[in-house]
C-alpha cells in the first residue's frame, strides 16, 4: 500500500471523526449550559439564603401555600395508603396465621418507604408544577425583570423562600401522612374484623425503632430541597414565550419525581449499610 493511499484513509478518517464531533457538539453545549446554569443557580440560593435580608413574611406565605394547601390531597393519600395497604395484605397474612403482624407491618411499611415517597411524589406534581407555572408566568411577563430593575432580589425573595418552605413543609406532610395512613389501616382491618384503636396502634408501633423513623424523615428534607430548587429553577429559566410556562411545569414535575426516586435509592443503600 503506497503512502498516498495511506495517507488519503487517514484523512477521511479525521474528516469523518471531526463531522462526528461536530454532529453532538451542539447537544453537549446545551448540556454543559444547562449544568453550569443550574450550579450558578444554587450557588445563588446558597448565598441568599444566609442574607442578612431575608425575606420572612413570603417564607411564612409560602409556607401557608405549601403546608396548608396541600393537607386535603395528602391526606386523602395517606388515609387510603394504609387502607389499601391493609385490605391487600390481610388475607396473605391471615392464610399464615400472622393476623396479628398486620399493623406492625403496615406501620413499618407506611414510615419507611411508601409514605415519604408517595407523599415526595405528590407535592412534586402539586408545588413542583406550582413553582414552575408561577415563575415562569412570572418571567414571561416579565414581572422578573422589573424587579431586578426596581433593586428587589427576585432570587432571595421568590426562590430561597420558596425552597425552603418545601425543605420544612414537607417532612411535616410525611409524617402527617403517615399517622393518617396508620389511622386508614385500623379502619381497613375493622372491615372484616374487631380491633380496638389502644391495641392496634401498639402493635403497630411496636416494631418500629430508630432505624426505621429517623432515616424516613431525614430523607424527606432531602425531598423538599429538590423539589423547591427544580421547581424554581424551571420556572425562573422559562423561556419568553407564552408556551414556556407549561413546559416549565411540565419538565418540573418530570425532573422533581425522578430525583426524588433516585434520592430514594440512595437513601436505602445507606441505611442499609449502616445497620448492617
Amino acid at each position: 500500500m503506497s503512502t498516498t493511499t495511506i495517507k488519503a484513509k487517514f484523512e477521511d478518517r479525521i474528516t469523518g471523526l471531526g463531522e462526528a464531533v461536530l454532529s453532538i457538539g451542539p447537544g453537549f453545549k446545551g448540556f454543559v449550559t444547562d449544568f453550569a446554569d443550574a450550579f450558578l443557580f444554587l450557588v445563588l440560593i446558597g448565598r441568599e439564603t444566609f442574607s442578612r435580608h431575608f425575606e420572612f413574611r413570603e417564607f411564612l406565605n409560602q409556607c401557608f401555600q405549601i403546608g396548608y394547601r396541600s393537607l386535603p390531597l395528602v391526606s386523602i393519600t395517606g388515609a387510603i395508603m394504609g387502607l389499601v395497604l391493609t385490605i391487600q395484605s390481610r388475607p396473605v397474612l391471615v392464610d399464615f396465621g400472622a393476623e396479628t403482624m398486620l399493623p406492625g407491618m403496615v406501620a413499618v411499611s407506611l414510615i419507611r418507604e411508601m409514605g415519604p415517597v408517595i407523599t415526595a411524589l405528590i407535592c412534586a406534581g402539586k408545588i413542583g408544577s406550582g413553582m414552575g407555572a408561577e415563575l415562569g408566568s412570572m418571567r414571561v411577563t416579565e414581572q422578573i425583570d422589573a424587579m431586578e430593575v426596581s433593586s428587589t432580589n427576585p432570587v432571595r425573595f421568590l426562590v430561597v423562600t420558596r425552597v425552603l418552605a418545601a425543605i420544612l413543609m414537607i417532612p411535616l406532610l410525611t409524617v402527617y401522612a403517615d399517622a393518617l395512613g396508620i389511622v386508614g389501616s385500623w379502619a381497613g382491618a375493622n372491615i372484616k374484623g374487631e380491633v380496638g384503636f389502644t391495641l392496634f396502634m401498639a402493635q403497630a408501633f411496636k416494631p418500629v425503632d430508630f432505624m426505621d423513623l429517623m432515616p424516613a424523615i431525614l430523607k424527606t428534607f432531602f425531598f423538599g430541597a429538590v423539589i423547591g430548587i427544580v421547581g424554581c429553577y424551571k420556572g425562573y429559566h422559562a423561556g419568553r414565550g407564552t408556551e414556556s410556562v407549561g413546559k416549565a411545569a411540565n419538565s418540573a414535575v418530570v425532573l422533581a419525581s425522578l430525583l426524588v426516586i433516585i434520592i430514594d435509592m440512595i437513601a436505602v443503600q445507606i441505611t442499609d449499610m449502616l445497620s448492617s
